[in-house]
This record gives C-alpha cells, sequence and structure tokens, in this order.
C-alpha cells in the first residue's frame, strides 16, 4: 500500500517495483522441523518491531511452521498491517500501555490460547510477562522473549515483576546494546541471552524513477524518540536542501507539519504517512537520515544500507553499533546543527565506502532471519532448560 505521491509536484506515478519479500538468494529454502509456535504481542500498532514479528511470521509460515498471534491491544493501523502482511492477529483489547505494564486479566485470557504450544514467543515486557504467567510452570512449552527497544518505564520500574518473568523465560533475544544490558541487570542468566535480529525486505528494491533526485529519506515512526522533528531543523539550516521524503506515522505527525509551515519548508519536506516497504524510496536516495534520540537498533539504516545509500545518524548506542565500524555517518545526538552538517558533507558527496554496510545488511535478510529465529525455536523445544537467575 503506497500514499498518494502526487504531493510530490510530479505527475501520478506508475507501478512500483515487483514484491521482493519472498526468500532472497543467500539461503536456500529448505525444509525445517515444524514448532507450534504462539506469537504474542503487547500491542500492535505500525511500527519496526511489530513490523518485524510479522514478517517473521509469515516466513516462518513459508517453511511449514504456522504461528497463531495474539495481541494484547492493538491500533486499527496495526490491525490493517497484520492483514497486509497476511497475518490474522486475536486481540484482548481490555487495556492500554501494555508495551511496560503487567496485566492479570491479560495472563489470564492468554492461558487457554497457549495450551498446546511447544513455543510461545511474546515481544514487549507486557507480553512476556503475561506469557510467563499464562505458561507458569508448564514444563513442556518453552517461553521466548523480545525486547526491541531501551526499557523505559513510564512510572515506578517493576523489579520484582521483571524478575519473576525472566525466571520463566528459556531464550531472550535483546535488539540493541540498551536492551541487552537492561536485561542482565535485572538478572538474566548470560546463556540464555541471544541477538534479536529484525528481518529487513526490499534489500534487493529499484528505485522508482519517478522520484525526486537528489532526496533525503526519513522512516520511521514519526515520534520524538526517533527524532523527526530534528531532521526537520537540520533541513532549516542547508541553504538549498533537497526534497526530503519523511516516511511514517505517529504522534507528531501534527505538530510536524505546523512547524514545516512554520520553516517555509513545504517544497522540500513531504509527510507521506505510512509506507509498508519504504525500499522504492529509499534506493536511489542521496542519504539517508536516522536522526533518533532513542533506538535499539534501526531497521531503516540497515535497509538503506543494503541498498548502497548513505545513512547520518545520531550517535546514541543502538545506532553507533549499527553504524560502527565505518559503516555510516555518526553526528551528536539532538543536536541540528552537527546532522544538518552530516547531511551536507554527504550530499556533497563524502560518504563511507558502501561495501561494509551492504555485507552487514545482507545478514538481515527476511529468510535468514527466519532461519535463525527456527532453528532456535526447535532446539528449545526439543531441550527445554532453564538455568537458574544470576544472584
Amino acid at each position: 500500500m503506497y500514499p498518494d505521491l502526487s504531493i510530490l509536484g510530479r505527475r501520478e506515478l506508475g507501478p512500483f517495483v515487483a514484491d521482493r519479500r519472498g526468500p532472497g538468494p543467500s539461503c536456500p529454502l529448505r525444509s525445517f522441523p515444524s514448532v507450534r509456535i504462539v506469537r504474542v504481542l503487547a500491542k500492535l500498532e505500525p511500527g519496526g518491531a511489530q513490523l518485524a514479528a510479522l514478517r517473521v511470521t509469515r516466513e516462518l509460515g513459508r517453511l511449514g511452521t504456522t504461528a497463531r498471534v495474539l495481541a494484547g491491544e492493538a491500533t486499527a493501523t496495526g490491525i490493517a498491517l497484520a492483514a497486509r502482511e497476511g497475518v490474522e492477529v486475536e486481540t484482548w483489547g481490555g487495556r492500554r500501555g501494555l508495551q511496560y505494564a503487567t496485566s492479570e486479566a491479560f495472563a489470564r485470557w492468554l492461558e487457554p490460547r497457549v495450551v498446546g504450544a511447544e513455543l510461545v514467543h511474546a515481544h514487549m515486557f507486557g507480553g512476556w510477562w503475561a506469557a510467563a504467567r499464562a505458561l507458569g510452570d508448564a514444563p513442556a512449552t518453552a517461553l521466548v522473549a523480545s525486547e526491541h527497544n531501551r526499557l523505559v518505564w513510564p512510572g515506578r520500574p517493576p523489579g520484582e515483576e521483571l524478575r519473576s518473568a525472566l525466571g520463566r523465560v528459556d531464550r531472550f533475544f535483546a535488539h540493541g546494546p540498551q536492551a541487552r544490558a537492561a536485561i542482565l541487570e535485572a538478572g538474566l542468566a548470560p546463556e540464555r541471552l541471544a541477538e534479536g535480529r529484525s528481518p529487513v525486505a526490499g534489500l534487493d528494491a529499484r528505485p522508482h524513477p519517478k522520484l525526486p533526485v537528489p532526496r533525503i529519506v526519513y522512516s520511521g515512526r514519526l515520534h520524538p524518540e526517533k527524532g523527526p522533528d530534528l531532521l526537520v531543523e537540520a533541513l532549516a539550516r542547508l541553504s538549498d536542501p533537497p526534497v526530503t521524503l519523511v516516511l511514517g506515522d505517529g504522534p507528531m505527525a501534527s505538530e510536524l507539519r505546523e512547524r514545516v509551515r512554520a520553516l517555509g519548508l513545504q517544497r522540500t519536506v513531504r509527510l507521506l504517512g505510512w509506507v509498508d516497504d519504504a525500499a522504492p524510496y529509499v534506493a536511489g536516495a542521496a542519504v539517508q537520515a536516522v536522526p533518533s534520540r532513542e533506538e535499539a537498533w534501526s531497521q531503516s539504516a540497515v535497509l538503506a544500507m543494503g541498498l548502497g545509500v548513505p545513512v547520518v545518524g545520531a550517535d546514541i548506542p543502538g545506532l553507533a553499533h549499527t553504524l560502527g565500524e565505518g559503516r555510516g555517518r555518526l553526528v551528536a545526538a539532538r543536536d541540528p546543527d552537527a546532522l544538518a552538517e552530516g547531511l551536507r558533507e554527504i550530499l556533497a558527496g563524502h560518504h563511507a565506502d558502501p561495501r561494509p554496510g551492504l555485507v552487514y545488511a545482507r545478514r538481515f535478510a527476511v529468510h535468514d532471519v527466519a532461519g535463525y529465529y527456527l532453528r532456535a525455536y526447535r532446539q528449545l523445544s526439543d531441550h527445554r532448560q532453564v538455568p537458574a537467575l544470576t544472584a
């Protein structure tokens, strides 16, 4: 599903590239033993973590392993996103804010729905806490947890609840150094921690020839954590900024539109809304901007690197890991002047060798990431072991 691109000031665009979300060439399709899986999402909304979980679910189905998907809460756009990915979701909907909250009612709702599963993979604290409560001591069911972002509690940190849930988790996939550090600090045994991997679709996409050239691209939620406002401020500091495509939606959408008007950037900044497949927009761009204030690991940055597009990102722990070893350009965080300078340099042709980024990105092709998780699932369902927490 693509937004109306007539706002780009060009004639209506023709068809985009064909769907390239099938198995990639880097890992041949093969038969994996099936596992009875239930996937639990604390919240389903358009976002990188949710899209990653849906893509893995879809690809596992292609490998012969179907999963029942359950959500604690879901937005209408989240349900629509799942439908477009071909994933059916059953939603509880009893309360909001489940990413960082505990709910006994949600756990009770899950109980009959996880019966008979060999493995439950739960995402976000409210999801894996409830899954741990629902499973209890069921010896035949492994529990896998994922955290895609740094744990930021809206109120009192639920230390006891966190530790209790971790005691039931067999494998924890942490996406980024901050999530990893937080979970280890909470007491998870290091041998149960694993690298979280998010699939990146569209690594072989081609740019649509009628998109503006040159162009800057931002793709992500319009949320303060992602820093789209910093990008708008940085663009105002460039003497002649190119067209900038902002792909995403979120609570900052209205604020950004107002700021774009206030800065006189209406002809430069195009707010296109949520886009399921950002790859044709990113391919061929002059630069991908990732100005996040908080970031565990950036799918947007990895997609750009996989397409050979230079990336400028904020120097924060998650992005420093993603763009490190010369894969991208890091600038001071929360600093529009520094971001503007980074954009200016890349637009002038001073950017990193794309080859390290290309190699790194290929690790996250959808088919390969699905295989990575399925091998872990198979191992856990065959040999469920729960080491004790560290002291």
